[in-house]
């Protein structure tokens, strides 16, 4: 099992196997991170890795996660615009109690 040496933002180097260590790749643009568990501290680690980083763990038999980004980031909203006029008369709906229980319960009800 091979040794990695990575670093703890806390502790600085540690050592760890290729069991302590996970990649987490982009499969829409390949972008990738590796994240361990502090040995010592015990934190969750997230670091960015450029590519032949990324091929060396992967290589090393880490555990490889591929990942896609979420469809909502390529849809484009439509309508007007959110206005500051609108989030304050949300916030005047919000202040309603009435205007609350009739939402809750549409939602209930599935209207």
């Amino acid at each position: 099992m091979a040794k990695i040496r990575a670093s703890c933002p806390t502790c600085g180097d540690v050592e760890l196997t290729t069991n302590d260590v996970v990649l987490r790749i982009c499969g829409d643009d390949n972008s990738g991170t590796y994240t361990f568990t502090c040995p010592v501290c015990e934190a969750s680690v997230v670091k960015p890795a450029e590519q032949h980083i990324l091929d060396l763990l992967a290589a090393s038999g880490v555990r490889v996660v591929v990942w896609t980004l979420p469809a909502e980031l390529s849809e484009r909203p439509s309508g007007e615009p959110f206005t500051h006029d609108d989030l304050l008369d949300f916030h005047a709906m919000l202040e309603d109690d009435s205007v609350l229980e009739e939402a809750l319960a549409a939602l209930v009800n599935g209207s």
